[in-house]
């Protein structure tokens, strides 16, 4: 395990757990790329979700486990509690993340879950009917997309 890389991932989800977007943004190298089911971000722009999702989270609760670091890369395992803003819902989302680091820091960070669990969860019958869909992705996506320039806009 390298030490540093395990560092890194350890303040990136104990800042999580604080809802500290900034110490997040922190873990990210200047170049970093974040991919997962909603978004694709590169630059500052993975920091900045990081910023508005803790920014806009009034219960959110995560716990993470499972953090491995070795020669460059890392994993962990995280799952997130809250109510998702559009509709009032509540989520439990169930996450994997995979991890490359650059210069001590967070380089490419890839999170994986269930689309189809998450929207049913988050967006009610629109989910259940239409989670699995491209359409419906492609929706979500574009909100979020739009959500993320706005909060950057400031």
């Amino acid at each position: 395990m390298t030490e540093s890389d395990h560092a890194v991932l350890e303040s990136f989800y104990q800042a999580f757990q604080r809802r500290d977007g900034d110490a997040m943004a922190a873990c990210y190298h200047p170049e970093a790329e974040f991919r997962d089911e909603v978004f694709e971000l590169r630059g500052s722009e993975p920091g900045d979700m990081w910023r508005m999702l803790c920014a806009r989270a009034k219960d959110l609760r995560v716990e993470y486990r499972n953090l491995q670091a070795d020669a460059g890369r890392g994993r962990a395992h995280w799952e997130a509690w809250y109510t998702f803003s559009t509709t009032g819902r509540k989520v439990h989302n169930i996450i994997d993340a995979e991890f490359e680091f650059k210069d001590g820091r967070i380089y490419r960070h890839r999170d994986r879950f269930d689309f189809w669990r998450w929207s049913r969860q988050a967006l009610g019958p629109v989910g259940v009917i239409l989670g699995w869909t491209p359409l419906l992705r492609t929706k979500v996506r574009a909100q979020a997309r739009k959500g993320l320039d706005a909060f950057r806009a400031g």
